[in-house]
């Protein structure tokens, strides 16, 4: 929890609005999508999807894996609970819709499925996108996959696998995923083996999103070492995140922005 405290009022310290970016690129980002103030249709979907989870009050049991598909936690938990401790928040839910529906990706590619509210928020935003999204534990995708029919979401492949296996031998479609969602397991071990099993991949209009790079120092880390690849051209920090960019025509840069 310091730990958090702290880096939290590093990044106040940092941060800056669109006052203080002179990239023309990442000033159109953020004032375009990041502080876009239009009240999107999709935002009462994306509310009542969260409220339908909420108020499931079914257990399921949640099993979390290690390395190599071992399981290493399994315990009952109560679906409304899960969307509320595990779940992307509301306010993040929109900005990545808005990501989204700016870019417009063809492809996007999710690790970390959990009950479906980050993946309905990249279904939304472009509903002409193909989804693969990707869960380690089978009774929650399950229990995804009916939340996304009950809400007429059609545009998402819901795998049930152990991340870094299938990264290793992903299907053709991955390997075209024009952004990628990095949300399965927030360490640094995992975050970097994700990262360079998908680095071959990039195209220059590539965006990847890390949720959580200030969660514990291991994340922190994890993020200093992506900004410093040379393929990393632009990064952006807002705290939750961090969104990295491969645009060759940009110098390298890196911005911290308050969202």
């Amino acid at each position: 929890m310091l730990q958090n405290i702290k880096s939290y009022l590093k990044f106040l310290w940092n941060s800056k609005n669109q006052h203080g970016v002179h990239s023309p690129f990442v000033y159109n980002l953020v004032t375009k999508c990041f502080y876009d103030k239009k009240n999107y249709p999709e935002y009462s979907i994306l509310k009542n999807y969260r409220n339908s989870l909420l108020e499931n009050k079914n257990t399921i049991e949640v099993t979390d894996f290690g390395a190599g598909s071992r399981v290493f936690k399994s315990n009952t938990r109560a679906i409304n609970q899960i969307a509320k401790n595990a779940g992307i928040s509301s306010k993040r839910a929109e900005l990545l819709f808005r990501i989204v529906n700016y870019f417009q990706p063809e492809t996007i590619l999710e690790i970390g499925t959990s009950l479906g509210l980050a993946t309905s928020a990249l279904s939304l935003g472009n509903k002409n996108s193909k989804i693969i999204t990707l869960e380690g534990c089978p009774q929650t995708i399950n229990e995804c996959q009916l939340q996304l029919q009950k809400f007429n979401i059609n545009n998402v492949e819901c795998i049930n696998t152990e991340f870094s296996s299938y990264l290793k031998n992903p299907k053709p479609e991955t390997r075209n995923s024009k952004l990628i969602y990095f949300d399965g397991n927030h360490s640094k071990k995992a975050t970097l083996e994700y990262f360079e099993l998908l680095l071959p991949t990039i195209t220059n209009d590539s965006v990847w999103i890390f949720d959580d790079i200030h969660w514990s120092a291991d994340m922190e880390e994890a993020w200093e070492i992506i900004k410093n690849y040379p393929q990393v051209i632009v990064t952006i920090d807002t705290f939750q995140w961090g969104i990295i960019f491969f645009r060759i025509e940009q110098e390298k840069e890196h911005f911290v922005i308050r969202t």
